[in-house]
This record gives C-alpha cells, sequence and structure tokens, in this order.
C-alpha cells in the first residue's frame, strides 16, 4: 500500500535485536539514498547498534539521545521533531521515533500517548515520514494497543497495512486527559493573581534552592507562564503548590479555566509549547471545575 501523503506516521513493532535493526536499517538507508534528511531519536544503546548496521551511512545521519532528548514526552514534537523539520524546509524528511521504551512510568505514560495522538495534527501537511518504534516483546498489551489507535500505519514483520484501530487525536488525547495523583499534604500552597506574580515567583524561586541556577531560572519561567495564562483566560487568579520528590520540584498551578488547546502550531517561545520545552515532564488534566498544569524539574 502507498503512504499516506504528504506525511506518514507509522509504527514498527520489533520483537528482538534483528527485528529492531533490520526494519530501521531499511528504512534509515533508503533516506540517505534518496537524499532526504534523516533523524533517528532512540534510546543511547540503540543508537551504537544502528551506527555499526550502516557503517559509513550513518555519517548522513543526524542522532538523538531519546531518553535525554524526550524524558518529557511533551517535549519531543516541538524541541525534537519539528526542529529536525524546520531545519530542512525545502526537503522531504524522513525520521525514527522511538518515545515509548520499557521504563517509562505510569506517570510520564499519558503525556506519550497524547504527544503520539498529537503528531497527526501537528504534521498534518507537512512533507516527512515518521517511523515510531514499539518494543513488542517488553511494553504491555495496552502500550501496543495505543500505538494502533495512534498511527496510521503499522508495520509488524513483513506486514504493513493501515491500522483498523486509528483514532481522531484529539479524540484520543481526550482519553488521557486523567486526574493526577494528589498532592502530597505537604505541599506549599498559595494563591496568586497579577498583582502577586512578582512575589509569586519569588516564592518559587525561593523553594527550589537544590537545583542549579539556571534550572531555578527556567522552573521560575514556566510557572511564571501557566500562572499567566490563568490570570488572562481562567478567572483571573489561581493557586499554585509545591512540593519535593526526591531531587525533582513539583510545581502546580490549578485555576478555573478550560487549559491548553491540544494542538502544537510551531517552535514559537509561548505558552505550553515553552513550558515543556523548560520542564522534564508536563502533565495536564482539565474537568469541569477547572485546569491543573503540573510541571516536574529535578537534578
Amino acid at each position: 500500500m502507498n503512504s499516506v501523503a504528504p506525511f506518514a506516521h507509522e509504527a514498527l513493532f520489533y520483537r528482538d535485536e534483528d527485528d529492531f535493526l533490520s526494519g530501521t536499517t531499511r528504512f534509515v538507508a533508503d533516506g540517505v539514498n534518496r537524499g532526504e534528511p534523516v533523524l533517528v531519536a532512540v534510546p543511547e544503546p540503540s543508537i551504537a547498534l544502528l551506527r555499526g548496521r550502516l557503517g559509513s551511512q550513518a555519517d548522513h545521519v543526524h542522532f538523538i539521545d531519546m531518553i535525554e532528548a524526550g524524558r518529557n514526552p511533551g517535549r519531543i514534537i516541538p524541541g525534537v521533531l519539528m526542529a529536525f523539520s524546520a531545519s530542512a524546509p525545502q526537503s522531504r524528511v524522513r525520521m525514527v521515533g522511538e518515545p515509548v521504551w520499557p521504563g517509562r512510568t505510569e506517570l510520564e505514560y499519558p503525556a506519550c500517548v497524547q504527544h503520539e495522538a498529537l503528531i497527526n495534527t501537528a504534521f498534518e501537511g507537512r512533507n516527512g515520514t515518521l517511523l515510531c518504534l514499539y518494543d513488542a516483546t517488553s511494553l504491555p498489551d495496552h502500550m501496543l494497543e495505543d500505538a494502533r489507535r495512534t498511527h496510521p500505519v503499522l508495520i509488524d514483520g513483513a506486514k504493513r497495512i493501515a491500522s483498523e484501530c486509528y483514532t481522531d487525536p484529539a479524540s484520543l488525547a481526550d482519553v488521557y486527559n486523567v486526574p493526577l495523583p494528589p498532592p502530597p499534604a505537604t505541599a506549599e500552597e498559595h494563591t496568586f493573581s497579577v498583582g502577586t506574580l512578582a512575589h509569586m515567583r519569588k516564592l518559587v524561586s525561593a523553594y527550589a534552592t537544590w537545583l542549579r541556577r539556571q534550572q531555578v531560572e527556567d522552573l521560575v519561567l514556566a510557572v511564571n507562564e501557566l500562572a499567566t495564562n490563568s490570570i488572562l483566560h481562567a478567572s483571573g487568579r489561581g493557586v499554585l503548590r509545591m512540593w519535593r520528590e526526591g531531587d525533582t520540584a513539583v510545581c502546580e498551578v490549578s485555576d478555573s479555566g478550560t487549559g491548553f488547546p491540544h494542538s502544537f502550531t510551531g517552535l514559537s517561545g509561548f505558552g505550553i509549547v515553552m513550558v515543556n520545552l523548560l520542564c522534564d515532564l508536563v502533565r495536564t488534566h482539565t474537568s469541569h471545575t477547572g485546569t491543573t498544569v503540573r510541571v516536574y524539574l529535578g537534578r
């Protein structure tokens, strides 16, 4: 069958190292031979395997460690995929990604599914192919089922078929709009409004003293963006909660608004895109009572 044009979003299920290498090498080598810009964003151990199999062709491939670049799933679209696509605006790009790997936490996983679903919206009309890898031996069945729902095309061994389970991206993103775990009883809580934004920034800076200076500045900037959104688009006020999980600072902003839209329109430095670029994990839940956005940033 033919690829979905002009952008194709495909899932490759692999079961062992040879399966991984055969499917990925063929896809990457074909892109190199066609003169297409090629990105491979997978966990570091897989990069070494793929480099060895590709030989000299690896010199024409841009490799990124997905565990580092994609530890926040919400960062992958703007910070990895769109950034690479924008670097070659006149070319058809070819990209390999592995956003879901064994070891992803239960807290991260809903953001992973939302990421995969929203790729179909973010890249609609763009020129390229994205091949997403799934370890069919190690990942649980529900994760593989979600891959079938987020990818229009599936590759399993020699079979390449249209997914009968493919689901509308916005609908699937809403399925994973799930309540967040409750904050600990020890969390600091502060209300804010437009007149107290400066004080709120000082509170965040003073709280996360164990982080590096740049991390503190990033956290302050992210929380300020969320609080400003609450003031502009909700009731004009909100609640900030802060707590520590190990070496990770957690900040949560809640308001009565309807939240951020499920979309990524580009590499702008505003809104939820910027927050995702700054933080290690961003989780959002919207209900009839309002929206909560929780950000994580650790050493």
